[in-house]
């Protein structure tokens, strides 16, 4: 195993990119996360699945001989630090291979790091290290560029509650895991820095873990109400399945959010009564939802948040406020109709595209928004996570490709 060297994070909402780490203080690691599993990859998968060249290089180090090396680790943009699984990984491979590196953590997991910044230093053998850097940098570079996104999203909305139901847009288990870890480093920040609710669960039992539940969350898809022939009946098939549980509702599967809304809200009053019952709008944006169109739309938000659609505002932060689907003013409308029903205890869950654009605007018009299920805080430009790592030291002597000399430790 190695050791992890970590600098102390700064309490500022502004971390400057150009902040120098203060002391370091030396910690271990520890294990990986989960103790005693194998990692992943394994061992034996490591030469597959790595750039060939960096094969062909530890084979020319066996054979002329091993130095000490010192690679920095960083990114393009800003991004939140997001190492855990990265580092969890390369102290399996140090224990497996006998190994010792040495992890200069220079952003602790949740810090703002700024582009171009080395995220953490890792030393050892270059006979050891070479063959590493295309498997941890797939596990290091999504995943801070998530948290980023996560983050902005609970601190716009911080009195809403997250729910990352990103697994059915990933690629796989590995990325279901890094996505739904990230999701939950970048809701700790907002937690520390504005109090926020935060993501508090996700869509699968394998990830749920990362936001302290032993389950995932959910309730119905658009398929239950589809086999059910009504919104209400899926309604009642549910409760009856799963009466201990709350009772979260899809109620655009006919186009008829409110109608449907009130008719669920009356089937269950006492639910509704005690805050177990929320309807969940996830209209296409293709079409409004029942009972309004461009000009009721903004009729609504002139009634409820005029300020949100006087100042500019680009074509994407129109739709958001007053388009299709589920706009800020779908959701106030809706929450005018169960109020005026009588239902003021009902909740409303909102999905369909909600990433960080969306939040802000949302924000803005301060919509009743009760609960998000998202999966938006995915990385939008794939480009944006290529996580790099150069060689800045090779036996003790200072040395870099010439053009990245701002990664040298200082």
């Amino acid at each position: 195993m190695g050791t992890v060297k970590a600098s102390d994070e700064k309490s500022s909402d502004e971390e400057s990119s150009d902040a120098k780490p203060g002391d370091a203080e030396i910690r271990e690691s520890g294990a990986p996360t989960t103790a005693g599993a194998e990692p992943h990859p394994r061992i034996d998968e490591i030469t597959a699945l790595t750039d060939t060249y960096f094969n062909k290089t530890r084979a020319i180090v066996g054979k002329f001989g091993d130095t000490r090396v010192t690679y920095a680790v960083f990114m393009r943009r800003p991004v939140i630090s997001a190492p855990r699984l990265a580092l969890d990984w390369l102290h399996a491979v140090a224990a497996a291979r006998n190994a010792s590196f040495e992890i200069d953590l220079r952003f602790d997991e949740g810090r703002w790091v700024g582009a171009g910044e080395p995220l953490l230093y890792i030393s050892g053998s270059f006979h050891d290290l070479v063959d590493l850097e295309t498997l941890y940098l797939q596990k290091l570079g999504a995943a801070c560029v998530a948290a980023y996104n996560a983050a902005a999203m609970c601190v716009d909305l911080p009195n809403v509650s997250f729910m990352a139901f990103d697994a059915r847009h990933c690629t796989g288990p590995d990325m279901a895991e890094m996505m739904a870890y990230a999701a939950s480093v970048g809701s700790g920040r907002a937690r520390r820095k504005v109090g926020a609710i935060g993501f508090v669960g996700n869509a699968t039992d394998a990830t749920a873990h990362f936001f302290g539940q032993e389950r995932g969350l959910g309730t119905m898809p658009h398929a239950l109400v589809g086999y059910a022939g009504s919104t209400v009946r899926a309604a009642e098939m549910f409760q009856e399945t799963h009466p201990d549980e709350p009772l979260t509702v899809l109620v655009d599967y006919f186009g008829r959010e409110i109608t449907d809304s009130l008719e669920v809200c009356r089937r269950f009053p006492e639910l509704v009564r005690a805050g177990r019952l929320s309807v969940r709008l996830d209209t296409p944006g293709g079409r409004y939802i029942e009972g309004i169109d461009p000009s009721q739309s903004y009729a609504v938000l002139e009634r409820h948040a005029p300020d949100a659609i006087r100042g500019y505002r680009t074509e994407a932060e129109l739709r958001h406020l007053i388009g299709g689907g589920v706009s800020a003013a779908a959701i106030w409308h809706l929450r005018e109709r169960l109020d005026e029903g009588g239902f003021e205890g009902a909740k409303i869950v909102a999905s369909s595209g909600f990433g960080p654009e969306k939040c802000k605007v949302m924000a803005a018009a301060d919509v009743p928004i009760d609960a998000i299920g998202t999966g938006s805080f995915l990385p939008g430009d794939w480009q944006e996570t290529y996580a790099t790592s150069d060689i800045v030291e090779y036996g003790g002597t200072k040395r870099v490709k010439v053009g990245r000399e701002f990664l040298l430790r200082r």
